[in-house]
């Protein structure tokens, strides 16, 4: 019998079969570890290709999925131009504050000679500090898990008005600007409470007590 397979131990005389072979095999749900689909970016059109731990931060190096290398003017193929880096504060991961440094290529137009940049918008709004992640996870925070907007700007290490003004955006545009919010309601609760004691800061949320979901804040 092959060493390994089938032997008994001879240490405690145990009948165990021990297959050492076995030991470095994952089990049949694991997978690659994969950084990208870890940190969610594979939903932002980016992808992971270094990372950076300091003290108080981790860095994260990405590039855009999609080269989109073809000119929207002429339809003509670009070619490499140079490339800028855009930062993001990303949702953090252990409480540790995530930034994205995403480097975007640059193209010339072979033809007319636009000059464009790669399409970053799944990633975040064209003039936003945060990624679409961290928006989601400040307005769960906020929301949810009733965390200050003192506590999201730090987690997210930006300041308390970038944060603030965000939140204030997002929910708009999930609650507020949306005409079938209140479609299916037939009950509305309206729930005041202290958000900061002791600066005595109050938020008031409608709830949806059919759904148990929160359909404005104040």
């Amino acid at each position: 019998m092959g060493a390994g397979v089938g032997s008994r131990s001879s240490d405690d005389g145990g009948s165990s079969a021990s297959h050492l072979e076995d030991l470095d095999v994952p089990g049949a749900t694991f997978c690659v570890p994969d950084l990208t689909t870890f940190t969610r970016l594979d939903e932002l059109g980016l992808i992971v290709v270094g990372q950076r731990l300091e003290p108080d931060r981790a860095v994260l190096a990405c590039r855009v999925s999609e080269p989109n290398e073809w000119c929207r003017r002429c339809g003509c193929e670009g070619f490499p131009r140079d490339s800028l880096v855009r930062r993001l504060a990303h949702e953090p991961f252990g409480w540790r504050p995530t930034v994205l440094e995403i480097t975007i290529r640059r193209y010339r137009c072979t033809g007319c000679g636009h000059v464009w940049r790669q399409d970053t918008s799944a990633a975040a709004e064209p003039r936003s500090n945060l990624s679409r992640r961290a928006l989601g996870w400040a307005s769960e925070g906020l929301v949810v898990a009733h965390l200050s907007v003192a506590r999201i700007a730090e987690a997210l290490a930006v300041s308390w008005n970038t944060a603030n003004a965000a939140v204030l955006a997002e929910g708009r545009r999930l609650l507020i600007d949306d005409p079938a919010r209140f479609d299916g309601v037939r009950v509305i609760g309206v729930d005041e409470h202290v958000v900061r004691h002791e600066a005595l800061l109050f938020r008031m949320e409608v709830r949806d007590l059919q759904r148990f979901a929160v359909v404005a804040v104040g």
